[in-house]
């Protein structure tokens, strides 16, 4: 530096143009402060398609998707997910079929149903038939085959005679199961009346399994998956019991989200007006809400002193479907209370060590509720977003109901001696004629699987991870629509020297207008990065759920280790591309470039970003907090039936949590979509602050663009020029 000192001439602009080649040449690692331009008047208008490969890329990637789509519906078969079909591909209990008066399916062996390749392919590998109405006793084939014969028949195969055949040779051949036990139809199906009583698990009366304490094994075939049994009933009557407490709470529950929502947007309007005030009122409810949480744990924890049971540790009551039972532990509200005393605690120091910078932050949020007040139509546009990410839920959704409904019964041949034609395809309905069973008399035409051996069946599971990729693609595609409309909105406001003189007559959908026309292969693009990190994700998740009882601890420790990588790179990748997609909003250029200057403008300002950004963004989530707070508290006291708002208005439910975590996540949902419009508004106002400290120094030449009380909290004025 002193050398270059002495071979420059003096004055002011040549250091300073020294000190900018000097900070090139030996500071790349930040990248180059911007330049003053005079032209630059915020969003440049006169722009070029970017990125045009990933433009056409996702064109292709699109009609491949629709056709895809188009052959799923053509091939599947959707009411076999809705009604149930037996082996040979028959609905049960539908007119014109041989099965119309037998509306239940029967599982010959119910416990092949456990396997996580039935959610792949929606079938369970075991012989199902339909039946007239679902076993009421336990019986084995034996037992049967001395009395109750021609009760156990009609739960074999159609056509099945058992005079030609042995008992041994019956169970061989799969005809018959080799037991029944007491069931009870669940949407049309068949399942075991499994119950546990004292650590015997039963089916209907009988003990098929003693957890170590008795010695009673009656049913040797299901003493293995007996326990597994019972975890499947308890999570049926579970799910039966939830689904009772939404059929009676359902319209409470969207009365609720609608106060949410209605909440949501009065608090939305008073920002726009009193957002200072609404601030520290917020965070000054919040600390209430939580002390009053605090509160109510304490003396439900102090009324439960001296109670029968209320000793009991979370550990040893061990896991219990009707969670009302944790309420009546002391344990269980001494943890809840921990938990709100430490999060009360840390707000309170966060609040003490960043008051300065809170300040900051409350003139940004002021700068934000001008900008969404100057452009209203922005509080409407996420749902603009919303109904676009529900359409890419239903086609993917849709499409895979399809394609994992297009398998078909596969027949071969199966026979005990030897035969040409083992384990070729057949057709049951004609093999007795036909000229196989001729040549091969002891061979058979049985079910073998679902599936298909043409191209289209062989690839299913191809075109299933295809139809996910392209839901992320799409639906990230969607929400980096949203966001460079909205960043390009603000932008047009905040570069506007006279507020809202400057500022174009539609600024929200000219924004979008531009993204449409310009950067459709940019935000695809950023959206394709994200698409390959969340597939491998869920690759990485399937190839957990298959490694669970392997006793490979390194494999375990590796996959854990990249989940947890993933995660992260996840999580930076959606961080970069919201800052990439403001840049790409107001500069016009490409994905990469607006990548790279909008994160080397970030490491510029780092110390801005770690702490004013990142309070803003807790401010933020103190309203979300408040709200969700609020409403819960209100759905909190209304469904235990603290508070009733008409006499014997509140329902009658199996578990009260229900349709309060129904309308805390549905409060929260839409209370992060109303705010998610001020968070964009707040982060594209605070690159375009950083730009224009960098841009101008608030000179007559080069003015500041920020708004007054930003300048006179950073100290910050224009020389010779009027307050914008």
């Amino acid at each position: 530096l002193q050398t270059a000192l002495k071979k420059t001439p003096a004055g002011p602009v040549s250091v300073q143009r020294m000190l900018i080649a000097f900070a090139k040449r030996y500071s790349p690692a930040s990248g180059t402060p911007q330049k003053y331009d005079p032209t630059f008047k915020g969003p440049i208008y006169d722009r070029g398609c970017t990125d045009i490969i990933c433009c056409v890329l996702l064109m292709v990637a699109v009609v491949g998707y629709v056709a895809v789509g188009v052959v799923a519906w053509s091939q599947g078969d959707p009411r076999k997910v809705i009604y149930p079909t037996d082996s040979r591909g028959q609905f049960c209990g539908q007119k014109g079929t041989p099965n119309e008066k037998k509306p239940f399916l029967f599982y010959f062996n119910i416990m092949k149903c456990a396997s996580p390749s039935v959610l792949l392919e929606f079938q369970c590998p075991t012989t199902q038939i339909c039946v007239e109405k679902c076993p009421d006793r336990y019986l084995t084939y034996l037992q049967a085959s001395a009395q109750n014969e021609e009760y156990y028949k009609q739960f074999c195969v159609p056509g099945f005679k058992s005079l030609k055949k042995s008992p041994p040779e019956v169970l061989r051949d799969g005809d018959c199961p080799a037991m029944i036990t007491p069931s009870k139809p669940l949407a049309r199906r068949c399942l075991p009346a499994i119950n546990a009583k004292k650590g015997v698990i039963m089916v209907g009366n009988q003990t098929i399994f003693d957890d170590g304490r008795g010695q009673q094994r009656n049913v040797t075939d299901l003493v293995d998956g007996a326990k597994q049994a019972n975890v499947v009933l308890e999570a049926r009557q579970v799910a039966m019991k939830i689904f009772e407490d939404y059929t009676v709470s359902w319209y409470w529950i969207i009365l609720g989200l609608v106060i949410s929502m209605v909440v949501s947007l009065i608090f939305i309007v008073l920002l726009r007006f009193l957002a200072g005030i609404m601030v520290w009122v917020m965070i000054v409810l919040v600390i209430l809400v939580l002390g009053y949480g605090i509160f109510h744990c304490y003396m439900e924890y102090a009324a439960l002193k001296g109670q029968a049971g209320s000793d009991v540790s979370l550990k040893d009551l061990g896991f219990q479907t009707d969670f009302r039972v944790y309420l009546h532990l002391r344990q269980t509200w001494l943890a809840f209370m921990i938990i709100l005393c430490i999060t009360e605690v840390v707000i309170i120091l966060l609040l003490i060590f960043l008051r300065k910078r809170i300040l900051i932050a409350i003139a940004l949020i002021k700068e934000a509720s001008r900008a969404i007040g100057h452009i209203m139509t922005s509080l409407l546009f996420p749902l603009c977003t919303f109904f676009l990410v529900c359409l890419c839920i239903a086609y993917w959704a849709s499409t895979a109901v399809f394609l994992s409904t297009s398998n078909e019964a596969i027949y071969k041949v199966f026979n005990e001696t030897h035969c040409d034609y083992s384990g070729t395809r057949c057709n049951p309905e004609t093999f007795n004629t036909s000229s196989i069973a001729k040549e091969c008399p002891d061979a058979r035409c049985l079910f073998a699987f679902y599936g298909g051996e043409t191209a289209y069946h062989k690839y299913l599971i191809v075109f299933q991870i295809y139809n996910v990729f392209m839901f992320f693609w799409l639906a990230n595609f969607v929400i980096a629509l949203g966001q460079v409309t909205l960043a390009g909105a603000f932008a047009s406001y905040y570069w506007a020297f006279k507020k809202p003189d400057d500022m174009p007559a539609f600024p929200l959908f000219s924004s979008f207008g531009r993204a449409l026309r310009y950067h459709t292969g940019s935000l695809a693009f950023g959206s394709l990065i994200l698409a390959i990190v969340q597939i491998i994700r869920v690759l990485l998740e399937y190839l957990d759920h298959r490694l669970k009882a392997a006793e490979n601890k390194f494999a375990k420790f590796l996959l854990t280790c990249l989940k947890c990588c993933f995660w992260c790179l996840e999580k930076f990748i959606k961080f970069l591309n919201r800052n990439a997609y403001i840049m790409i909003a107001i500069y016009g250029t490409n994905f990469c470039t607006s990548a790279r200057n909008a994160f080397f403008l970030l490491m510029r300002n780092i110390i801005r970003v770690a702490v004013l950004d990142k309070v803003t963004d807790f401010l933020l989530f103190l309203g979300k907090l408040l709200i969700v707070g609020s409403v819960g508290i209100l759905a909190f006291f209304f469904f235990t039936q603290r508070i009733r708002l008409i006499q014997d208005s509140t329902p009658s439910l199996n578990y009260y949590w229900v349709p309060i975590l129904t309308v805390v996540v549905g409060s929260y949902l839409i209370a992060h979509g109303f705010f998610s419009v001020y968070a964009m508004c707040v982060d594209t106002l605070f690159l375009c602050f950083l730009e224009d400290l960098e841009r101008n120094d608030g000179s007559a030449e080069k003015p500041y663009f920020m708004s007054s009380n930003l300048k006179k909290l950073l100290k910050k004025t224009n020389k010779r020029q009027p307050e914008a």
